[in-house]
């Protein structure tokens, strides 16, 4: 399987509901370093598995959705709790979307799945992996 991953970051505030988030059931920050990989078994025609330039781009579209804004705000957010696994999905799922329409060019329609990992800090991160 081949693989490609651009990086972006953004920078959210939110509150996590239930015991199990202890001081994190508070309004807090958070700084996201996102990385998105997008993986297929063949190459393209072009002998890439998808343009990196259009991915970054993508990328950072979607980051720029929720960056600099209290997710407990956001309409697509309500009723869940956004924890760094919920947030991959998001972006993740995002991005699929974006593939599908072809914003990353036509290529970037065949790709096999695409893994999406929010990194909290140098010791802590989650990831979110699906199929396309």
């Amino acid at each position: 399987m081949f693989s490609v991953t651009v990086r972006d970051h953004m920078m959210i505030a939110h509150s996590l509901r239930g015991e199990v988030f202890g001081p994190a059931q508070q309004l807090h920050g958070a700084t996201y370093v996102v990385d998105a990989t997008f993986r297929r078994a063949t190459l393209d025609a072009d002998g890439i598995v998808v343009d990196i330039g259009r991915a970054g781009d993508a990328l950072r579209a979607v980051v720029a959705e929720l960056g600099y804004r209290n997710l407990d705000d956001v309409a697509d957010f309500a009723g869940m709790n956004t924890t760094t696994e919920a947030l991959a999905r998001f972006v993740a799922d995002r991005l699929a979307d974006r593939a599908r329409a072809g914003a990353m060019g036509d290529g970037a329609r065949d790709l096999d799945g695409l893994a999406v990992t929010l990194r909290e800090s140098h010791v802590a991160w989650a990831s979110y992996e699906r199929a396309l």
